[in-house]
């Protein structure tokens, strides 16, 4: 992925929900008779200036990182005597409140638009059918086969394996075990799944795949055993493979797929043996001595060579999630209110100490997967957007001063005392509110840096 299509992959994706998020604010500003002075989309610079209707002054900011909706109000200046009806701060109690509260309301509604699409479009993935089973583990102990289809995990029907992951991430945060239906040869049965080992609230540099802490390995395509990249300095680089060999033998074992050269390195760490490899017409024998990796159950080999990559995906692994227009309009309310949820609760559990504070993403995590999103598709990236669009609506309904969330705190305030806070105490409140986010704001580009440089 190039940096140029995560930088316009990015700033496409918060320009959009920028200007989503702020003309909640003036459409519903406008029509509760407030005067709007200025609506800005991004800061610094601007790129495109223009005065509609009222003076309304529209502004394109060149730094698309932000926004903001300019409201008449004698809190900022003088106001003429005629146009007093207009400011904001005259407003009833309940229009300011709507006015403040669009916003994020705006965010929700486009998360739901987003969805809808995708649903109608359908989301492209991998059938959910078993390719192994690991011993003693809680697919193994629930009755998981070997070929069977996961067709639904609780009430939820689960056509691809993300749809899966997804559904069984949403059961661990509420239950121990979730019932789950599998097709096979013996027709439809359900199984209970027990979750209690499930760890999903951890480092996530750490956390392991859901699928893989349960015992479960997708059916994948058999990957021949060819040599796609090769790392510099890694064993295999020093051995001499090459983009294209493909390994016939090691120590005069026969090498037939992928997953048998792979298990092969991970049997023989720090042991030297040779390896038969096809390059072109040519047969040659390289000597190789993998690296010795420690392991969760010991010491493990690895080599720094990563497998050329697969053709097109076979027809009877391949699935759709698609729903009709209707019935897509259902399923998009359910999947914003769940994701809601779930950031929500997982906000808290951040909070509480349970989940890692290294979750939290700045703006170069945001645009890296803004950027994969999008060289996978628009489906993808309307998935993505929907996704950012609800995080940045929690985010501003949290009753931290200069957020959203706290102008409505002020309000609630204002509703139980009959009258406004003092403005000393709103301005305190504003300086708690502006450190808290600069903090936040430094966290998260700290997780970035870290990411980015390890």
């Amino acid at each position: 992925m190039s940096i140029v299509l995560a930088i316009l992959a990015f700033a496409i994706a918060i320009g959009v929900l920028v200007a989503v998020h702020e003309y909640g604010h003036f459409w519903v500003a406008r029509r509760s008779g407030i005067k709007v002075l200025r609506f800005s989309i991004g800061f610094g610079r601007p790129l495109w200036r223009w005065r509609g209707k009222d003076q309304t002054e529209y502004i394109l900011g060149s730094l698309p990182l932000g926004g903001y909706v300019k409201m008449l109000d004698e809190r900022e200046g003088e106001v003429a005597k005629e146009d007093l009806p207009r400011a904001f701060n005259r407003q009833s109690l309940g229009i300011r409140s709507a006015v403040v509260a669009a916003g994020p309301v705006a965010n929700i509604l486009f998360a739901i638009i987003a969805y809808w699409l995708a649903f109608v479009f359908g989301i492209a993935g991998i059938k959910p059918i078993v390719g192994e089973i690991m011993v003693d583990t809680p697919a193994d102990r629930a009755g998981f086969r070997v070929g069977e289809e996961i067709i639904a995990v609780g009430e939820q029907t689960t056509p691809t394996w993300a749809s899966v992951r997804h559904a069984i991430f949403v059961a661990s945060q509420h239950e121990s075990r979730v019932p789950v239906t599998v097709s096979g040869a013996g027709g439809e049965q359900k199984l209970s799944l027990d979750l209690s080992q499930v760890q999903v609230d951890v480092d996530p540099e750490k956390a392991r795949d859901i699928l893989e802490q349960l015992g479960v390995q997708p059916e994948r395509p058999l990957l021949a055993p060819v040599i796609g990249e090769v790392l510099p300095g890694e064993p295999a680089r020093q051995a001499g493979f090459q983009p294209g060999d493909r390994v016939l033998s090691a120590a005069s074992q026969p090498i037939s797929t992928w997953n048998e050269w792979v298990e092969f390195v991970r049997d023989h760490p720090g042991e030297a043996f040779n390896v038969e490899i096809e390059r072109g017409e040519e047969r040659l024998i390289l000597n190789l001595q993998p690296a010795i990796i420690e392991g969760e159950q010991g010491p493990v080999g690895r080599i720094g060579a990563a497998p050329e990559p697969p053709g097109e995906l076979p027809e009877e692994l391949r699935a759709t999630l698609r729903y009709s227009p209707f019935a897509a309009i259902s399923r998009a309310v359910e999947k914003t209110w769940e994701i809601g949820s779930l950031t929500v609760l997982m906000l808290g559990k951040m909070l509480a100490g349970e989940v890692s504070t290294k979750s939290i993403s700045g703006p170069i995590t945001i645009a890296q997967y803004a950027g994969y999103s999008a060289q996978i598709g628009f489906v993808p990236f309307l998935n993505f957007l929907a996704v950012v669009s609800i995080s940045l609506a929690v985010l501003n309904l949290l009753p931290v001063p200069v957020l959203d969330g706290g102008h409505l705190l002020y309000y609630f305030i204002e509703l139980i005392r009959g009258k406004p806070l003092s403005e000393m105490a709103q301005a305190v409140g504003q300086q708690i509110g502006i450190v808290a986010l600069i903090g936040l704001m430094c966290l998260a580009f700290y997780n970035d840096f870290v990411r980015l440089l390890g």
